[in-house]
């Protein structure tokens, strides 16, 4: 192991690696990864792999936009099939009050050059013939929206970043981070100690854990998520389909299976990545009454992942105020993966030259003591 790198980076889910590759596509080669312990052995290998930009935030909405411009490359940037498929998101509005915000979303959106539609339920039924309408008033698609492999897309970003002269190093522990001053000098991992004047936290799920080592209290916390998947089937719908009153997202996977999950409001904050028979009832039941083809479909397993909550639900993104040298990119709220092509390059962008090519400093962490929260209106 190296004893000094410029940056260190720990996490090796899609938005540690990702980050690592742009620090290293903008010059700087003496970047270290950890990873206590395989890569996507976190929330990114958990995922449920979506990527929308129909969000009600103007933030949410560029983030989302930026990193689909990046999706719909990376496979050619990064030399690694992503398994990138752009079948769209189709989202279910079930009462009045999803349709007046839907619409008040797609204007947004529109403004914002997203292919965005406010749909009728006969067009949505166009677009998934296997749908029960029953209960639905009206719909969003937008046709560039999708999903991708996450391992992939977080192996090639790995793989590209260690060709560019990166270290990635995994099974290794980060236990103590060194602080003089209120500056970052140094990380001990549970094999070595490597001197670093900068620390990027994308430890996802422990994040918290990784800002208490620097000294800092991090607003964020962990919930489990569950998802099920079933046998593979014959192509039954591209887009993924989503409802947020009824809390459920569904996407057919390039292999066949059909992959779903819904949030649990009464989950309690924790690092517990058990799954539960109460969750895989629920899932059914709501799937099967959605799209009924799937009574018939038979469950292959299911599982669950972290996602790290920020108050907002929103990212925070940037250095530390207290600790010079100490950035973040956590927080995601379940939005990791989506959001991390754009991220990276904004973070690497920060941390290199001072200043970042789209505004990103209302997803500091000061945000919260000043009261500005970014309330997203549109999520599961």
């Amino acid at each position: 192991m190296i004893k000094r790198a410029s940056v260190v980076i720990i996490g090796g889910g899609v938005i540690g690696c990702s980050i690592a590759y742009n620090l290293a596509k903008l010059g700087c080669k003496d970047v270290v990864l950890f990873e206590k312990n395989s890569l996507s052995s976190g929330a990114t290998g958990r995922c449920g792999a979506g990527i929308r930009q129909q969000f009600g935030t103007k933030m949410n909405c560029i983030l989302a936009r930026e990193s689909i411009k990046i999706f719909e490359n990376l496979s050619q940037e990064l030399d690694y099939d992503i398994e990138l498929n752009q079948g769209g998101y189709l989202i279910l509005a079930y009462t009045e009050k999803e349709v007046n915000q839907f619409k008040k979303n797609v204007a947004l959106e529109r403004s914002l050059d997203i292919d965005a539609r406010f749909i009728s339920v006969d067009e949505a039924k166009e677009i998934v013939p296997p749908l029960n309408a029953e209960g639905i008033l009206a719909a969003t698609f937008c046709p560039t929206d999708g999903h991708a492999n996450p391992f992939k897309t977080n192996f090639a970003y790995a793989e590209a970043a260690q060709r560019l002269g990166v270290k990635i190093y995994t099974f290794t522990e980060v236990k103590e981070i060194g602080t003089e001053n209120n500056k970052i000098v140094a990380v001990k991992t549970d094999k070595e100690k490597i001197l670093t004047p900068i620390v990027v936290n994308a430890a996802g799920g422990y994040s918290g854990t990784i800002g208490k080592m620097a000294g800092v209290d991090l607003p964020v916390y962990s919930q489990r998520h569950q998802i099920l998947v079933t046998e593979p089937l014959d192509p039954l719908f591209r887009p993924m389909l989503m409802s947020f009153s009824r809390n459920f997202y569904c996407q057919q996977t390039p292999h066949g299976s059909i992959l779903m999950g819904c949030g649990d409001p009464n989950e309690p904050k924790g690092y517990d990545i058990g799954t539960s028979w109460q969750f895989a009832r629920e899932i059914a039941q709501k799937m099967t009454t959605i799209v009924p083809l799937l009574k018939e479909v038979s469950m292959i397993r299911q599982w669950a992942g972290l996602y790290n909550m920020s108050p907002d639900a929103q990212p925070i993104l940037g250095e530390h105020p207290q600790v010079e040298g100490f950035y973040m990119a956590i927080g995601f709220s379940g939005h990791g993966f989506m959001l991390a092509p754009v991220t990276s390059k904004l973070i690497a962008e920060l941390i290199l030259e001072g200043k970042t090519s789209l505004p990103i400093d209302k997803l500091d962490i000061g945000r919260f003591e000043r009261g500005e929260l970014i309330i997203e209106p549109s999520v599961v």
